[in-house]
């Protein structure tokens, strides 16, 4: 598979039209957020060699280079799913793919159930942390040399990004919800009794993306923010039916809000990684000279 994966990103790299260090994936009914993207290149998955093909409505997939607020970013509009009958390795595959074209900050974004009492359809969830419940680990088999046999999962959501989207909420006067994502295999939405397992143990929101994906690419030192829109609550009093069309409609209409959200995360987070990079070649002088050879 690491074979494939060096393969894939060579064939890329041939075809890049500049050098982006962040990447986007989007998710169900947010795939709209490409629009506001200054496209270079798009290229469909099926002409990907090695390349999984998304398999779900409202996932169209393509992988795409251009610019978000004037940054080089890629994104990928739709995502694969361990229910379509991936494996792990292959769910994953892109961002390992996107880790060796130089991917060192990736946001994600999904559709998500809420179980929070506090929580109402359309908000945003910034992902503090995940349960994960897949019934195979996205690092199971030999290990990749990109990262440790047993890595440290501790603060694998960014906590320089999470603050950074509170400052942002803030002062656009958006509305923002923290909490834990469980991921889950589906593909059926949850049970009134799963609902409330999933809240008992800690979940705040669950889906059936996202943790996965966010495993490999900490595995791979890769900085990652992740943010859920809930399109549908469970696990209360009263049961409320849901449909895959409605789950579409709900992210839909929070489009605009992680649009306007998603685009200054990354205006400034690269502003950020700017400004530390000239701090630590002011300190480090060495490091300057280096640069300069």
């Amino acid at each position: 598979m690491y074979e494939k994966i060096q393969a894939t990103a060579a064939w890329l790299k041939e075809k890049m039209p500049s050098n982006p260090t962040t990447a986007i994936i989007l998710g169900t009914g947010l795939g709209r957020l490409a629009e506001e993207i200054e496209i270079s290149l798009a290229i469909e998955y099926k002409d990907i060699p090695n390349f999984p093909i998304s398999t779900v409505e409202g996932h169209s997939g393509q992988f795409i280079f251009g610019k978000l607020g004037g940054v080089d970013i890629i994104a990928m509009k739709g995502r694969f799913h361990y229910y379509e009958g991936y494996s792990m390795q292959e769910v994953t595959f892109p961002i390992r793919v996107m880790y060796e074209l130089g991917i060192r900050t990736l946001f994600v974004s999904n559709a998500a159930g809420g179980m929070n009492p506090g929580f109402k359809i359309g908000d945003l969830m910034v992902i503090t942390d995940h349960i994960n419940f897949f019934p195979e680990h996205p690092l199971r088999g030999k290990n990749y040399p990109t990262g440790p046999r047993f890595p440290d999962m501790h603060e694998t959501y960014d906590p320089a990004l999470i603050k950074l989207a509170g400052q942002i909420a803030r002062e656009k006067k958006i509305r923002l919800q923290y909490g834990v994502y469980v991921g889950v295999q589906g593909p059926t939405f949850e049970t009134p009794a799963e609902y409330r397992m999933y809240r008992t143990l800690g979940g705040d929101t669950v889906g059936m993306s996202t943790v996965p994906e966010v495993i490999v690419a900490h595995h791979c030192g890769i900085r990652t923010f992740g943010i859920s829109v809930v399109t549908d609550l469970g696990g209360f009093d009263n049961p409320v039916e849901v449909s895959h069309e409605e789950v579409q409609e709900a992210a839909d209409k929070a489009q605009p809000i992680m649009t306007e959200i998603m685009r200054e995360m990354i205006v400034r987070s690269e502003k950020l990684k700017h400004e530390k990079n000239e701090q630590y070649n002011t300190d480090h002088p060495t490091e300057t000279w280096k640069s300069q050879k």
